[in-house]
């Protein structure tokens, strides 16, 4: 049978490499829930399998480098891709085979975010690892998306005010990507401010603290919405607005499930602007 090609409907495409959550709430599958909340046709290559619920990750199960290159191929060379968000990338070895894929796709609207430690304490990305991707694919990204303990970790400095974090974003920029915003999350204070450095200028962002447990995948959730913002044609700081007006919704309208942190709601978004 023939395809008709001329028939396919262009949608902005955005690919999130990353590992599984049996949970649901954050990695891969928070991933594609908000590509699709935000109008973005969702792809995946899976880098390890998790398990994982509200109360922590129980086992996590990495796949080979060459299983995440063939889902990586299997997607650019056929589907294509506008954007890429990359999550838990677990070993220096993936990290490695992740960027060349990027370097040879040429995709420049990358965002990483450094996952390194779920909320419940389980280390998701080996200490190995941290100097392959500060050296290979901090180069190819476009934005890099740490919390205070990540960036902490990436730079080896200490994050205690506006001057520290500013300081730290200056580093993460020296690696090679183009954009850092770094989450305010991990503050203190009434209000949750995320950085933003273009390489020469900084950009502050605040939203509304919200006191509540059920936070779990706000990280992923926020770099997958940016990473939408990007497939879709947006600039980075218009892209990181709206990630941060999902994310903020999507925390003030938590799903109460589970016995442990909850996670965040997906659909808040829409659903907050809907008519009244």
């Amino acid at each position: 049978m023939e395809i008709d090609t001329h028939s396919r409907q262009q949608v902005a495409r955005a690919l999130t490499i990353a590992g599984s959550d049996s949970g649901g709430g954050a990695g891969i599958q928070a991933d594609l829930k908000t590509f699709q909340e935000l109008g973005v046709y969702g792809m995946s290559a899976i880098t390890a399998v998790t398990a994982q619920n509200t109360l922590g990750v129980q086992a996590v199960y990495p796949l080979s480098p060459d299983a995440v290159i063939q889902q990586i191929h299997a997607v650019g060379d056929d589907i294509g891709v506008d954007a890429v968000k990359t999550g838990m990338l677990f070993s220096s070895e993936i990290i490695l085979a992740v960027a060349e894929a990027i370097r040879h796709f040429g995709w420049t609207k990358v965002v990483v975010d450094p996952v390194m430690v779920a909320k419940g304490g389980a280390v998701l990305l080996q200490e190995e690892a941290i100097r392959a991707l500060t050296g290979k694919l901090l180069p190819l990204t476009a934005v890099v998306t740490p919390n205070i303990p990540e960036a902490e970790q990436l730079t080896g400095s200490s994050i205690r005010g506006k001057a520290d974090k500013e300081e730290a974003a200056r580093r993460l920029a020296g690696f090679g990507a183009r954009y850092v915003i770094i989450k305010g999350g991990h503050d203190a204070g009434a209000e949750a401010v995320d950085l933003l450095f273009d390489g020469r200028y900084f950009t502050e962002l605040a939203g509304k603290r919200i006191a509540t447990g059920h936070t779990h995948g706000t990280g992923c959730t926020f770099s997958a919405a940016l990473a939408a913002g990007l497939a879709r044609g947006l600039e980075v700081e218009s892209a990181m607005r709206e990630a941060k007006a999902f994310i903020q919704a999507a925390i003030e309208d938590g799903i109460k499930i589970g016995g442990g942190r909850g996670p965040t709601n997906h659909w808040a978004f829409q659903r907050s602007r809907l008519p009244r």
